[in-house]
């Protein structure tokens, strides 16, 4: 149901408020919303999922990433939310329309952090995402010419 990248960060495409629960039940304590209200408005949106994260315990924090890429705020919001989930001792699930989104989003805030974009890459590719479309950003943000 959900794809790890980590021992503590998951993602998954859209998910429903059943699967909140769910998510629950596998320790998760930080739901990561990357897909804008409205991109398909027969999906649940956003209030619908923060109000069952709510219910459950469960932090959450949107992170609306469109078709037309990433910014540096987004980039940011990613490391904080990752850091408080973290510093919880918690377990992260980011979710978008098939998870694409929230693997590149998720890349680029470890990048920015000093990570390997080689090795991101490569924890990627195991989850079945491909990060070429944003291995330059990768490299510029980790200072790396790999």
């Amino acid at each position: 149901m959900f794809t790890a990248l980590t021992d503590t960060v998951q993602v998954a495409p859209q998910i429903t408020v059943d699967q909140v629960a769910a998510a629950k039940a596998q320790g998760v304590t930080m739901i990561i919303n990357n897909r804008p209200d409205g991109e398909d408005p027969a999906a649940p949106q956003g209030d619908a999922i923060a109000a069952a994260a709510a219910a459950a315990g469960i932090d959450y924090v949107a992170i609306p990433i469109t078709h037309a890429g990433f910014s540096a705020p987004q980039v940011d919001a990613m490391i904080t939310a990752l850091a408080k989930a973290q510093g919880d001792g918690g377990k992260v699930l980011a979710y978008c329309r098939s998870g694409t989104r929230s693997t590149l989003l998720w890349s680029l805030a470890q990048a920015k952090q000093g990570e390997s974009p080689a090795g991101l890459t490569q924890v990627a590719a195991n989850a079945g995402y491909d990060l070429a479309p944003i291995r330059p950003m990768l490299d510029a943000l980790a200072g790396k010419t790999e």
